[in-house]
């Protein structure tokens, strides 16, 4: 009898792109070497290590670590941390995210409770919680993402919330209608890329459902306060982006994140070019003129970096 080789848990990495509609060709030869305003502080210190155990004690997963955030350390040394709830494996393979791909467990009815006591535990006054792509779910997961809302709440009356979701593909109304039962402090869709970008960078997404899914929660969620992110440095113009920024602010977006994509691995989409301090400086400044509560446009941002230090700030203009 012959033996079955037995098929890999999860998919990182060039196994992980290799059958999304767009080829991405692997960087061969020295990757683009970072310009000096790149630096993020190494996650080595003492609390860093703390918080890590601690996680792991909880059975729990951070976006800080999966996709090798770069504000891992200053993050983790200030005592702050973004949830990822739903597991470590996602359904979708995106291929600017370090996330693995692969067929996620059952979801973990203890996990709300695990959250909670974390957040507790880390004497949090604002916290960021975000799911895996859970395609295979029913409803995307939102029953599960409401579950952990409210025992955050109970465990930590005084916290404040942000939740990245994703895009629900196919099953909107209903993640509304359950996230809408334990709602955030602030809801965050982020779109990512400029749509020329969209079949080769969130390959499966769609531009328009994504910026329907902002706008409807912005008109049933009574003022709660809506954010969105983008990266740059995946060979879209600044005009493109500036339209981007039009079109979030037609579709009720208050607030606003604008970082540099830095490359994973070798096998993820390469960085075509690193954005000026000047250019994030000069789209944050059209992106005010615009109306947005909240701007954040530096290089190292990412739609969850300083969350807490935006959200007082934000309100529904």
């Amino acid at each position: 009898m012959i033996e079955q080789k037995q098929r890999p848990r999860y998919q990182r990495g060039a196994d992980k792109v290799s059958r999304i509609p767009i080829k991405v060709e692997p960087t061969i030869g020295p990757m683009q070497r970072k310009p000096p305003w790149i630096k993020a502080k190494a996650p080595t210190s003492q609390r860093v290590r703390e918080l890590k155990q601690l996680l792991r004690e909880q059975h729990l997963h951070t976006v800080c670590e999966e996709p090798s955030c770069p504000n891992l350390g200053e993050c983790f040394t200030h005592g702050t941390a973004t949830f990822m709830i739903m597991g470590d494996l996602c359904t979708r393979r995106c291929p600017f995210c370090d996330v693995a791909h692969g067929r996620p467990d059952p979801l973990d009815a203890d996990e709300p409770r695990h959250l909670a006591e974390a957040v507790r535990a880390m004497d949090l006054k604002y916290v960021v919680i975000t799911p895996v792509d859970r395609d295979d779910l029913r409803d995307g997961g939102a029953s599960h993402f409401a579950k952990c809302i409210a025992a955050t709440r109970t465990h930590v009356p005084t916290i404040k919330i942000g939740i990245p979701v994703p895009d629900f593909r196919g099953r909107m109304e209903k993640a509304l209608d359950e996230l809408l039962v334990s709602p955030p402090d602030v809801f965050n869709h982020n779109l990512e890329a400029v749509p020329p970008l969209y079949t080769k960078v969130p390959p499966g997404s769609d531009y328009e459902w994504s910026l329907s899914l902002i706008k409807n929660f912005a008109e049933q969620s009574n003022e709660i306060p809506t954010k969105s992110g983008l990266m740059l440095g995946l060979a879209e113009s600044i005009d493109e982006v500036k339209e981007v920024l039009i079109d979030m602010r037609r579709h009720s977006c208050d607030m606003r994140a604008l970082g540099q994509y830095l490359q994973p691995s070798r096998a993820h989409l390469s960085v075509e070019r690193f954005s000026t301090p000047e250019e994030f400086s000069e789209l944050g400044d059209f992106a005010r003129g615009l109306g947005f509560s909240n701007v954040a446009s530096v290089p190292l941002v990412r739609s969850s970096y300083h969350a807490d230090l935006q959200a007082p700030c934000a309100h529904v203009g």
